[in-house]
């Protein structure tokens, strides 16, 4: 795995932080760490798409954002984990593993 993807999993992870934030912060120290979650977000998803394909970086980002919000408030925020949530996130995640699979990176 080049940097570049592993920035889209670091940024991804940081997308949750704000996404969950943005819901549920309730202090000012919550609100700082939802505004830091945000731009480092955005500063490793800028960075990989300079070397990475933008289309595929987007998707990949936003599917694993997704992916991670979604079982974040299955374990912490007691949402519904039905058998059809639970398969659509699989199917959502071998569509975000098959692009990074299909994508190369961008000749400099």
């Amino acid at each position: 795995m080049t940097k570049y993807w592993l920035g889209i999993l670091v940024a991804s992870f940081f997308e949750v932080a704000w996404v969950v934030g943005l819901k549920h912060a309730d202090s000012v120290l919550e609100w700082m760490g939802t505004i830091i979650s945000i731009i480092i977000s955005f500063a490793v998803l800028i960075k990989a798409s300079n070397h990475l394909p933008v289309g595929t970086v987007y998707a990949v980002f936003v599917g694993l954002g997704t992916v991670g919000t979604v079982i974040l408030d299955i374990i912490l925020f007691d949402q519904n984990a039905s058998v059809m949530k639970l398969g659509l996130i699989g199917v959502l995640l071998m569509g975000v593993i098959g692009l990074k699979l299909v994508s190369g990176e961008v000749e400099e």
